[in-house]
């Protein structure tokens, strides 16, 4: 399959092939497959966030014993690999730069 050149923001979650804004947080290279698992695990990274969010109204649940937040916790740790898997150099460096993946740009 081709690999076509995306723009990534994850704080927006916006994959686009379009360079708007500030959309360009990550450049990756990825087939349509590709593009259609990063978009789940953005999916499933917001779903995690959303149950969070109502969570936190909950004053008895501790924030350490939130199973909601460790699911957003590996699911951003995921999308960083995936984005760090696929990405340019760039990308790449500044992903490794900010130390979420273990060493060697895994996890």
């Amino acid at each position: 399959m081709e690999k076509k050149k995306y723009f990534v923001n994850i704080g927006t979650q916006e994959i686009s092939q379009i360079e708007v804004g500030n959309n360009k947080d990550f450049t990756i290279h990825a087939t349509d497959e590709e593009v259609f698992q990063l978009r789940e695990k953005l999916t499933e990274m917001y779903d995690s966030d959303m149950v969070s969010f109502w969570r936190a109204h909950v004053p008895f649940v501790q924030y350490h014993n939130d199973e909601s937040n460790d699911e957003y916790d590996d699911g951003i740790k995921k999308v960083f690999q995936m984005i760090h898997d696929l990405g340019d150099e760039s990308t790449m460096e500044h992903i490794e730069s900010m130390g979420v993946l273990d060493q060697g740009g895994k996890m």
